[in-house]
Protein backbone atom coordinates (compact mmCIF):
# COMPACT_ATOMS: atom_id res chain seq x y z
CA UNK A 1 0.00 0.00 0.00
CA UNK A 2 1.01 3.84 -0.36
CA UNK A 3 -0.66 7.39 0.20
CA UNK A 4 -1.40 8.94 -2.75
CA UNK A 5 -2.63 12.97 -2.21
CA UNK A 6 -1.33 12.38 1.82
CA UNK A 7 -4.42 9.72 1.62
CA UNK A 8 -3.51 6.24 1.83
CA UNK A 9 -4.61 3.73 -0.49
CA UNK A 10 -4.55 -0.29 -1.25
CA UNK A 11 -3.31 -1.16 -4.25
CA UNK A 12 -1.53 -4.27 -2.93
CA UNK A 13 1.97 -4.60 -4.80
CA UNK A 14 2.62 -8.13 -6.49
CA UNK A 15 5.52 -9.16 -3.70
CA UNK A 16 7.52 -11.01 -6.65
CA UNK A 17 10.57 -8.98 -6.25
CA UNK A 18 11.29 -9.39 -10.25
CA UNK A 19 12.95 -5.66 -10.21
CA UNK A 20 10.86 -4.89 -13.63
CA UNK A 21 10.01 -1.11 -11.71
CA UNK A 22 13.67 -0.58 -11.37
CA UNK A 23 13.45 -0.95 -7.72
CA UNK A 24 15.05 -3.95 -5.87
CA UNK A 25 12.18 -4.94 -3.99
CA UNK A 26 8.13 -4.27 -4.11
CA UNK A 27 8.80 -2.89 -0.45
CA UNK A 28 11.52 -0.35 -1.95
CA UNK A 29 8.94 0.51 -4.96
CA UNK A 30 6.54 1.19 -2.38
CA UNK A 31 7.99 4.05 -0.35
CA UNK A 32 8.90 5.66 -3.42
CA UNK A 33 5.13 5.39 -4.28
CA UNK A 34 4.73 7.66 -0.99
CA UNK A 35 5.98 10.45 -2.86
CA UNK A 36 5.28 9.48 -6.74
CA UNK A 37 1.96 7.69 -6.73
CA UNK A 38 2.33 8.30 -10.57
CA UNK A 39 4.88 5.91 -11.54
CA UNK A 40 2.70 3.14 -9.87
CA UNK A 41 2.38 2.59 -13.94
CA UNK A 42 5.89 1.17 -13.64
CA UNK A 43 4.53 -2.04 -12.29
CA UNK A 44 4.25 -4.34 -14.87
CA UNK A 45 2.03 -6.73 -13.00
CA UNK A 46 -0.97 -4.50 -12.04
CA UNK A 47 -3.46 -4.16 -14.94
CA UNK A 48 -5.93 -2.51 -12.18
CA UNK A 49 -4.51 1.13 -11.68
CA UNK A 50 -7.63 2.02 -9.09
CA UNK A 51 -7.42 3.32 -5.69
CA UNK A 52 -9.76 -0.50 -4.64
CA UNK A 53 -7.83 -2.74 -3.25
CA UNK A 54 -6.02 -5.58 -6.19
CA UNK A 55 -5.63 -9.21 -5.54
CA UNK A 56 -1.56 -9.55 -5.16
CA UNK A 57 -0.02 -12.11 -7.19
CA UNK A 58 1.06 -15.09 -5.37
CA UNK A 59 4.68 -14.20 -4.21
CA UNK A 60 7.42 -16.10 -5.74
CA UNK A 61 10.87 -14.20 -4.24
CA UNK A 62 10.24 -11.94 -1.47
CA UNK A 63 11.52 -13.85 1.20
CA UNK A 64 14.64 -14.94 1.65
CA UNK A 65 13.45 -18.43 2.65
CA UNK A 66 11.34 -20.94 1.90
CA UNK A 67 11.23 -20.61 -1.70
CA UNK A 68 12.39 -23.56 -2.65
CA UNK A 69 10.11 -25.49 -1.00
CA UNK A 70 7.17 -23.02 -1.15
CA UNK A 71 7.25 -23.89 -5.29
CA UNK A 72 8.27 -27.62 -4.87
CA UNK A 73 11.99 -26.99 -6.11
CA UNK A 74 10.40 -26.90 -9.74
CA UNK A 75 10.42 -23.41 -12.08
CA UNK A 76 7.85 -21.60 -13.00
CA UNK A 77 7.50 -24.44 -16.55
CA UNK A 78 7.48 -27.06 -13.85
CA UNK A 79 11.31 -28.43 -13.70
CA UNK A 80 13.42 -29.25 -10.92
CA UNK A 81 16.22 -27.55 -9.46
CA UNK A 82 18.93 -27.91 -6.70
CA UNK A 83 18.99 -24.54 -5.11
CA UNK A 84 18.50 -20.97 -5.10
CA UNK A 85 20.66 -18.29 -5.84
CA UNK A 86 20.58 -15.19 -4.01
CA UNK A 87 22.54 -11.61 -4.69
CA UNK A 88 24.71 -10.29 -2.23
CA UNK A 89 23.58 -8.30 0.67
CA UNK A 90 23.34 -4.39 0.15
CA UNK A 91 24.07 -4.96 -4.17
CA UNK A 92 21.55 -3.56 -6.66
CA UNK A 93 21.41 -6.46 -8.22
CA UNK A 94 22.60 -10.40 -9.37
CA UNK A 95 26.59 -9.98 -9.88
CA UNK A 96 27.31 -10.97 -13.71
CA UNK A 97 30.36 -11.37 -15.62
CA UNK A 98 29.67 -10.56 -19.76
CA UNK A 99 31.85 -10.39 -22.62
CA UNK A 100 29.97 -8.75 -25.40
CA UNK A 101 29.91 -10.57 -28.96
CA UNK A 102 32.44 -7.72 -30.19
CA UNK A 103 34.60 -7.23 -27.53
CA UNK A 104 36.33 -4.05 -28.63
CA UNK A 105 32.88 -2.30 -28.01
CA UNK A 106 34.29 -2.15 -24.15
CA UNK A 107 36.82 0.71 -25.48
CA UNK A 108 34.98 2.21 -27.87
CA UNK A 109 32.23 2.88 -26.17
CA UNK A 110 34.56 3.76 -23.12
CA UNK A 111 32.76 1.58 -20.48
CA UNK A 112 33.74 2.19 -17.04
CA UNK A 113 32.67 1.58 -13.71
CA UNK A 114 29.11 3.04 -12.40
CA UNK A 115 28.00 3.34 -15.98
CA UNK A 116 24.19 2.02 -16.73
CA UNK A 117 24.07 -0.46 -19.41
CA UNK A 118 21.55 -2.62 -21.54
CA UNK A 119 22.31 -5.64 -23.55
CA UNK A 120 21.33 -9.66 -24.07
CA UNK A 121 22.61 -12.44 -23.15
CA UNK A 122 22.66 -14.80 -26.66
CA UNK A 123 23.34 -18.38 -28.06
CA UNK A 124 24.62 -21.39 -25.89
CA UNK A 125 25.59 -18.77 -22.82
CA UNK A 126 22.02 -18.24 -22.02
CA UNK A 127 19.38 -17.34 -25.00
CA UNK A 128 17.61 -15.62 -22.28
CA UNK A 129 15.05 -13.66 -24.26
CA UNK A 130 14.89 -10.60 -22.03
CA UNK A 131 16.83 -7.52 -22.61
CA UNK A 132 19.14 -6.97 -19.05
CA UNK A 133 19.60 -3.47 -17.26
CA UNK A 134 22.15 -3.08 -15.04
CA UNK A 135 25.28 -0.85 -13.51
CA UNK A 136 28.93 -1.36 -14.26
CA UNK A 137 30.88 -2.38 -11.39
CA UNK A 138 34.35 -3.61 -13.17
CA UNK A 139 35.88 -3.55 -16.30
CA UNK A 140 39.19 -5.77 -18.24
CA UNK A 141 39.18 -3.48 -20.63
CA UNK A 142 42.35 -5.87 -22.41
CA UNK A 143 40.32 -8.89 -22.78
CA UNK A 144 36.67 -7.24 -23.39
CA UNK A 145 35.05 -8.47 -20.27
CA UNK A 146 32.73 -6.60 -17.48
CA UNK A 147 31.52 -7.04 -14.53
CA UNK A 148 27.87 -5.79 -13.31
CA UNK A 149 25.12 -6.25 -11.20
CA UNK A 150 21.59 -6.66 -13.13
CA UNK A 151 19.01 -4.46 -12.26
CA UNK A 152 15.63 -3.74 -13.01
CA UNK A 153 14.95 -1.21 -15.94
CA UNK A 154 14.30 2.26 -14.16
CA UNK A 155 17.45 3.68 -14.14
CA UNK A 156 18.07 3.34 -18.11
CA UNK A 157 14.59 4.51 -18.86
CA UNK A 158 15.35 7.75 -16.52
CA UNK A 159 18.86 8.48 -16.97
CA UNK A 160 19.94 7.21 -20.15
CA UNK A 161 21.92 4.12 -20.73
CA UNK A 162 24.82 2.70 -23.01
CA UNK A 163 23.89 -0.95 -25.51
CA UNK A 164 26.27 -3.56 -25.55
CA UNK A 165 24.28 -4.92 -27.57
CA UNK A 166 24.28 -9.01 -27.92
CA UNK A 167 26.84 -10.76 -25.31
CA UNK A 168 27.75 -13.96 -22.97
CA UNK A 169 27.21 -14.27 -20.03
CA UNK A 170 30.21 -15.84 -18.69
CA UNK A 171 29.49 -16.41 -14.92
CA UNK A 172 27.11 -16.00 -12.09
CA UNK A 173 28.58 -14.71 -8.36
CA UNK A 174 26.26 -15.21 -5.40
CA UNK A 175 24.68 -16.57 -1.95
CA UNK A 176 22.80 -20.01 -1.32
CA UNK A 177 20.67 -20.15 1.21
CA UNK A 178 18.34 -22.28 -0.03
CA UNK A 179 19.04 -25.91 -1.15
CA UNK A 180 18.65 -29.32 -1.10
CA UNK A 181 21.38 -31.21 -1.99
CA UNK A 182 25.19 -30.55 -0.88
CA UNK A 183 26.99 -28.25 -2.97
CA UNK A 184 30.56 -29.23 -4.55
CA UNK A 185 33.46 -27.54 -5.98
CA UNK A 186 33.35 -29.05 -9.94
CA UNK A 187 29.77 -30.05 -10.06
CA UNK A 188 27.30 -29.30 -12.32
CA UNK A 189 23.48 -28.08 -11.05
CA UNK A 190 19.99 -26.53 -11.75
CA UNK A 191 19.45 -23.53 -9.70
CA UNK A 192 17.51 -20.60 -9.73
CA UNK A 193 17.85 -17.15 -9.87
CA UNK A 194 15.67 -15.55 -6.77
CA UNK A 195 15.08 -12.30 -9.28
CA UNK A 196 14.84 -14.08 -12.46
CA UNK A 197 11.82 -12.46 -14.45
CA UNK A 198 11.23 -15.48 -15.93
CA UNK A 199 11.50 -18.06 -13.08
CA UNK A 200 13.29 -20.57 -14.75
CA UNK A 201 16.12 -22.68 -14.35
CA UNK A 202 19.33 -22.31 -15.00
CA UNK A 203 22.30 -24.89 -15.48
CA UNK A 204 26.10 -24.18 -14.33
CA UNK A 205 28.89 -25.55 -12.69
CA UNK A 206 29.84 -24.48 -9.21
CA UNK A 207 34.06 -23.27 -9.39
CA UNK A 208 34.42 -21.76 -6.97
CA UNK A 209 32.68 -22.51 -3.19
CA UNK A 210 32.99 -21.33 0.37
CA UNK A 211 30.90 -22.48 3.19
CA UNK A 212 29.35 -20.06 5.52
CA UNK A 213 29.12 -19.91 9.15
CA UNK A 214 25.43 -19.73 8.61
CA UNK A 215 25.49 -23.42 6.56
CA UNK A 216 25.39 -21.34 3.35
CA UNK A 217 27.10 -21.28 0.38
CA UNK A 218 29.39 -17.90 -1.36
CA UNK A 219 29.90 -19.20 -5.02
CA UNK A 220 31.22 -18.45 -8.46
CA UNK A 221 29.05 -20.27 -11.60
CA UNK A 222 30.53 -20.80 -15.29
CA UNK A 223 29.53 -22.94 -17.89
CA UNK A 224 26.07 -21.16 -18.13
CA UNK A 225 22.73 -22.44 -20.18
CA UNK A 226 18.88 -22.08 -19.54
CA UNK A 227 16.77 -24.96 -19.48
Amino acid sequence: MFKENNVQTSVALPGLDCGACGFRTCDAFSSHLNANPGDLKLCIHIENRATKPVDPVECMSCHYTGLGEKIGWKDNLKREFDFVLDSFDNEPGPRETMLPYNPTLVKELGIKKDDIMIGRPMGMSCGCPVTHCGIVTGVDARNGVINWCVTGPLKPRSQGFIDIGYYVAQGYEGLIREYRTEIKLGMRYWFLPRRCMLQWRHSGLVNAVTKLKDGGYKVRIEGLFIG
